[in-house]
C-alpha cells in the first residue's frame, strides 16, 4: 500500500515462449543422460528454446504487449520498466531499454535488475515501492532468460534443466485490499560461487583462453544449491507473511520458482500444502529463471486456477545467493 493507502498490486500477467522444444529425448542424443533420470531427479520432460538470432527482448517484449493488452493498456500508459534478467541482450544497453524500444514507449525510465532466479521477485517490490514513492504510476515488470545461451550442453548437471521464456506483469493501483500485501527479500553473497558465471565480468574478461575453458557457461554446485534453497523458501514466506497477519493455512497458493520438483515438492511438505495448491509447470518448460513465476501465474490465469481474491505466496531463490517473497492478494 502506498503512503497516500492507495493499495498496489498485478493489474495483469502475460507470458511468451520460444516454438522450438527441447525434448528429454533431444537431449539423450547430445549428452550422456536419460528421460528417466532427467524426469526422476528434476521432474522436467521438456523446456523451450530460442532460435538462432533471438534475444532475451524479443521475448521480453511480448510477454509485455500480452499483459499490457490483458489490462487494456498501451505502452503509453506505463511509467517505467524494469527487466529482470540475468541473459540481457548485451552488456550494453540495457535490455530493459531494448524492451522500450520494441513497445515503442521511448521516454520512459527503463533498467535491468540481476538477481538471477529471484530476479522478478525482486523487481516486483522494487516497482511497488517506486509506484508508492510516487516516481511511477504504472511499472511494467518484466522477467526474461534466455538460458540455452549461457547452459553448457556438454554439462549433463545443468543443461538438463533450463529453458527459455519471458513473463511480464503490469503493476500499478488496485481495489482496497488486493495486490501486494508483504515482501521479503534476502541474499547472501558468501555463497556466490554456487551459481555462477565464471567469466565475461569485469574480473575476467572474455579471451581465448575463458572460451576455450568454457567459462562463459552458467556453473552450480548442484548439492549445496538444493539445500539451500529447501531452507529460504520456507523462511522467506514466513518473513513475507508476518507483514501482512495473515499465516500459511490462509494461503490459497503457492506459486515457487520452478528450478526442480524436488524442491517444489519439499517446500510443499514443509508449508503442509498438497501440491494441487502449489502451481508448477516445470514438466514443460524446465527452469527458465527470472520468467518462472510470471509465467507459471499468466497459465494458472488462463487455466482458471488462480481467480479473483486467491491469496498468493510468490516465491524465489536464485544466484547470489538471493531469495525473496511477494504476498498478493490476486485481482485488480
Amino acid at each position: 500500500m502506498s503512503d497516500s493507502g492507495q493499495s498496489i498490486g498485478i493489474i495483469s500477467v502475460g507470458a511468451a515462449v520460444p516454438e522450438r522444444v527441447l525434448t528429454n529425448a533431444d537431449l539423450e542424443r547430445m549428452v550422456e543422460t536419460s528421460d528417466e533420470w532427467i524426469r526422476t531427479r528434476t521432474g522436467v520432460r521438456e523446456r523451450r528454446i530460442k532460435a538462432e538470432g533471438e534475444a532475451s527482448s524479443d521475448y521480453g517484449a511480448l510477454a509485455a504487449q500480452k499483459a499490457l493488452a490483458k489490462a487494456g493498456l498501451e505502452a503509453k500508459d506505463i511509467d517505467l520498466i524494469i527487466c529482470a534478467t540475468f541473459s540481457p541482450d548485451e552488456y550494453c544497453p540495457s535490455t530493459a531499454c531494448r524492451i522500450q524500444h520494441k513497445l515503442g514507449a521511448d521516454g520512459i525510465g527503463a533498467f535491468d535488475l540481476n538477481a538471477a532466479c529471484t530476479g522478478f521477485v525482486y523487481a516486483l517490490t522494487v516497482a511497488k515501492h517506486m509506484i508508492a514513492g510516487g516516481i511511477a504510476k504504472r511499472v511494467l515488470v518484466v522477467g526474461v532468460d534466455m538460458c540455452s545461451s549461457i547452459v553448457d550442453y556438454q554439462d549433463r548437471g545443468t543443461c538438463v534443466l533450463f529453458g527459455d521464456a519471458a513473463g511480464a506483469a503490469v503493476v500499478g493501483p488496485v481495489s482496497k485490499g488486493r495486490g501486494i500485501l508483504g515482501e521479503f527479500l534476502g541474499a547472501d553473497g558468501s555463497a556466490g560461487d554456487w551459481i555462477w558465471i565464471p567469466a565475461g565480468g569485469s574480473r575476467k574478461p572474455a579471451s581465448a583462453q575463458t572460451v576455450a575453458n568454457r567459462e562463459h557457461y552458467l556453473k552450480m554446485n548442484g548439492n549445496e544449491v538444493f539445500r539451500f534453497a529447501v531452507r529460504v523458501l520456507g523462511e522467506s514466506v514466513d518473513r513475507a507473511l508476518a507483514k501482512t497477519g495473515y499465516t500459511i493455512e490462509d494461503l490459497d497458493l503457492i506459486a515457487p520458482h520452478q528450478a526442480n520438483i524436488r524442491i517444489i515438492e519439499a517446500a510443499a511438505r514443509r508449508f503442509g500444502l498438497p501440491m494441487e495448491r502449489v502451481l508448477c509447470n516445470i514438466e514443460r518448460y524446465g527452469n527458465t529463471s527470472a520468467a518462472t513465476i510470471p509465467l507459471v501465474l499468466a497459465e494458472a490465469e488462463e487455466e482458471g486456477k488462480l481467480v479473483e481474491d486467491h491469496l498468493v505466496a510468490l516465491v524465489a531463490f536464485g544466484g547470489g545467493m538471493t531469495w525473496g517473497s511477494v504476498i498478493v492478494r490476486w485481482g485488480k
